[in-house]
């Protein structure tokens, strides 16, 4: 069941209807059983696996807190992260790293009898299994208390708004909420209904429509040049991100609707002024999830600089490897962990050169090259994410200035023919196109209003005239700019 579907537009009211119409103590379960449906309408079977990872943390979680020997609390944390982490390697990763040794052996021309598992990838299992992981985590730390009641339990592991991309919640925010009796109030529905056509305003009018343009480019790279490489980056940059911040936006406003507050998964990454600031911003609920149960443990910035740096790499690599099976991700994370260990390398002497030219680094000349210079890598890097394989990948990096001192020159001339003819072989007509511009347009200009504080805020100040001509300017665009016949499922579905 995906957020911009009919069944979608029936199920949310109906288990919104039902919620507050049952006594308040029968809610869990009704919103429980609400979960696994929506889950169980991609492929029934697979509503086991998080059964079973419910069942081996919600226990785990119970005798780490009935014993004080830490010897046994770390075998029932193994116990939960064998149990997770061994589905999650069954089902994402055992053909890649299966394969991967086939064409080593066949390199050597060994012979080599594992079979391929044929079974496909169940939807959103690396966010839930972060999330149950984060829990068992926790118990063991002692910083979350067992949760005692199963079903409660079961809820927070596949609250149905967040189950399959996200956020990926922590047990200390999310459960104590399910306690809570929820009363339906007008601003809980309104807010987050706002944030819900928000949130499809990204996915189908923009990420959709541009999407199209972006699958031509890298499914067939050979026809194309650098010119198109460039645009087909910087296009998926676009549909990347209102793909994903759109799905964030409809899972926290759905929860809003339920009085249930889930935490924000991005803030104006594409306003960011270098690697480290935009991986503040995007996707936060992963990279706080590395932070703390990855990099911290791994010794974080206390061992010394160079083992800062190495652990800064190894959590980009692994990052890498989390989004997918593949080199192209492992490839990508390895990009970016290198030049986030570059920033911290250049740290002081970009200190020292905006000293040199007396401009502060909150200067308008130095934030705009930091957002220029983060913008050209992150573009780079999702060229190498985005590609079908590696030897595409790196056939578009090798030629991803062919072609484009010409493409320019003539641009500056004004010949606007080779821009009309770069367009007209990428899939979308001039009308769609302008569509998307105009809609990117108006993403830019709700962030820059975002800079000074919620835009729901701010707009509950507007005069009720101009407050319901933008409300009802949002749905129509998506009624009658939504890319319905190109609709896709959400990106991160994949991973």
């Amino acid at each position: 069941m995906f957020f911009n579907s009919l069944h979608y537009a029936v199920f949310l009211p109906l288990v919104v209807l039902i919620y507050f119409l049952i006594p308040p103590k029968r809610r869990w379960a009704f919103l429980l059983a609400a979960s696994y449906y929506f889950y169980m309408c991609w492929k029934l079977e697979y509503i086991f696996l998080i059964v079973i990872s419910t069942l081996v943390d919600y226990f785990a979680g119970l005798h780490m807190s009935r014993t004080e020997n830490k010897k046994k609390k770390r075998t029932y944390l193994i116990i939960s992260l064998v149990s997770n982490l061994g589905i999650l390697f069954a089902f994402k990763y055992f053909n890649f790293f299966n394969e991967s040794a086939r064409a080593a052996f066949a390199h050597f021309n060994v012979a080599y009898h594992i079979p391929y598992f044929n079974v496909l990838l169940p939807v959103g299992i690396s966010f839930y299994t972060f999330q149950t992981l984060s829990y068992t985590i926790e118990v063991y730390r002692g910083k979350q208390e067992p949760e005692t009641h199963l079903g409660i339990f079961a809820l927070y592991v596949s609250f149905f708004p967040q189950l399959v991309a996200g956020p990926i919640e922590r047990s200390t925010n999310l459960l104590p909420q399910f306690y809570k009796k929820q009363d339906f109030t007008y601003e809980n529905a309104t807010n987050g209904l706002k944030l819900v056509m928000w949130g499809l305003f990204k996915k189908v009018v923009i990420a959709d429509r541009i999407g199209v343009l972006v699958a031509t480019i890298f499914a067939q790279p050979h026809q194309f040049s650098g010119v198109e490489f460039i645009l087909g980056a910087t296009l998926f940059a676009y549909q990347v991100y209102c793909d994903f911040s759109g799905y964030s936006d409809i899972a926290i406003g759905t929860a809003q609707i339920f009085g249930i507050k889930l935490m924000t998964n991005f803030k104006r990454p594409f306003h960011a002024v270098s690697l480290t600031d935009l991986w503040q911003r995007w996707h936060i609920s992963l990279s706080t999830w590395f932070r703390d149960y990855l990099y911290i443990p791994l010794g974080g910035n206390r061992k010394g600089k160079w083992r800062t740096h190495l652990n800064v790499f190894l959590v980009f690599f692994i990052s890498g490897l989390w989004h997918g099976a593949a080199w192209t991700y492992v490839i990508w994370g390895s990009v970016h962990g290198v030049f986030m260990v570059l920033e911290l390398l250049t740290s002081e002497l970009r200190g020292k050169t905006a000293r040199f030219l007396r401009i502060s680094q909150d200067h308008i000349l130095w934030r705009t090259l930091g957002l220029l210079y983060t913008m050209t890598i992150f573009n780079f890097a999702l060229l190498i994410f985005r590609a079908q394989n590696v030897r595409d990948a790196f056939y578009m990096v090798g030629h991803l200035f062919d072609g484009v001192g010409a493409f320019l020159m003539k641009m500056a001339q004004g010949d606007l023919v080779a821009l009309r003819g770069v367009m007209r072989s990428l899939g979308l007509s001039q009308k769609e196109l302008t569509i998307a511009i105009v809609a990117i347009v108006v993403l830019e200009i709700a962030q820059l209003m975002q800079r000074r504080g919620s835009l729901r805020a701010q707009l509950n100040q507007a005069p009720v005239m101009i407050r319901w001509a933008l409300y009802y300017g949002l749905v129509i665009s998506i009624l009658f700019f939504g890319a319905f016949n190109m609709s896709q499922q959400f990106i991160y579905f994949q991973f």
